[in-house]
């Protein structure tokens, strides 16, 4: 029973879009680190935020608790995660490729692509983007500005 539930929970969480990137989900994003049902009966969904002091994670956590309460759990609980810390390792080969369609080039190792053509010409114009999570990068071939996810 208990496989069943947490197996529904889980997909309801690929349902939560982050906040701040929309076309990713937490799930999408590696942030779900665990969900168990405890004795008593309650959803116990683990979370670890992007970095410490990320300005969404209060409202990832009501996204959270709202999204199992329309699934009909009403006992729940969003507890943080914080170690080991959230990497860019955990975004899955699905959001990678939906940072990709967005226009954000995913955290890779080795030289920055552009999301738009493809060009590995690109040039880093500052440390901050968007987000504190991103980088604002632009190519030098196509000439369009693009965040890259930070390699964390």
């Amino acid at each position: 029973m208990n496989a069943l539930v947490e197996s529904d929970v889980r997909l309801r969480l690929a349902d939560v879009p982050d906040p701040e990137i929309p076309v990713l989900s937490l799930v999408d994003l590696g942030l779900v680190r665990h969900v168990r049902i405890t004795e008593g009966g309650t959803v116990e969904v683990g979370i670890s935020p992007t970095y410490s002091g990320c300005p969404a994670t209060s409202f990832i956590k009501s996204s959270v608790e709202a999204a199992l309460r329309r699934g009909g759990y009403p006992a729940i609980r969003v507890v943080d995660v914080l170690a080991p810390p959230w990497t860019t390792d955990w975004i899955t080969p699905e959001g990678r490729r939906k940072l990709r369609e967005f226009g954000i080039a995913p955290p890779l190792a080795g030289p920055v692509s552009c999301p738009r053509c493809g060009s590995p010409d690109t040039v880093l114009l500052s440390e901050f983007g968007s987000t504190p999570c991103k980088a604002l990068h632009r190519c030098t071939r196509c000439l369009e500005p693009f965040d890259r996810f930070k390699c964390l």
